[in-house]
């Protein structure tokens, strides 16, 4: 007979073996320093090690583990801002933002991935979270499942999210910092 512990054990060493490369970019996209990324994703591997205690399995494990690390996440985001002087912006506020275009930088796909990560980082964390599950693949309806948000309000968020996003990438503007 299996018990609670070694279930648990048996879900974290599964989600962590299929789900690792899909934390690793989370964490890179909410936190774009080195050491404090490694921090949250040791964050959230432990988060989700505990939240497989009370796992029911009344949704999917993949809806599970992109809530928890998303949860964990944001919060990781909302302690971190109240420390930095970095300023988020909603969405209006980065549409609207002077862009700075540095064209030497911009070569390379690297460089592009970057930037896109950065601007992707610049979202509020409501925006950067949806933004994110549907880079990971997730349709509407599955990120309206882990937000809480309807999948019409999603798609809506998702439209409007990677037309600004396009705009500022194509104006050259990334960080603002």
């Amino acid at each position: 007979m299996m018990t609670p512990s070694s279930r648990q054990d048996e879900l974290y060493e599964e989600t962590a073996a299929r789900h690792a490369p899909a934390l690793e970019r989370l964490a890179r996209s909410y936190e774009l320093d080195p050491d404090k990324r490694k921090d949250l994703l040791q964050e959230i591997h432990l988060a989700l090690w505990r939240s497989f205690a009370g796992f029911a399995a009344q949704c999917s494990l993949r809806t599970w583990v992109y809530r928890v690390a998303h949860n964990v996440a944001a919060s990781h985001v909302m302690r971190h801002r109240r420390l930095a002087s970095r300023r988020m912006v909603s969405l209006d506020e980065i549409a609207d933002m002077p862009s700075a275009v540095d064209h030497e930088s911009v070569a390379g796909q690297q460089n592009a991935l970057d930037r896109i990560y950065i601007l992707i980082h610049r979202l509020n964390p409501p925006e950067r979270q949806v933004m994110l599950l549907y880079l990971e693949g997730l349709d509407a309806a599955s990120i309206g499942e882990v937000t809480g948000i309807s999948a019409g309000n999603v798609a809506i968020r998702i439209h409007r999210i990677k037309k600004i996003l396009a705009e500022r990438f194509r104006q050259g503007g990334n960080d603002g910092r």
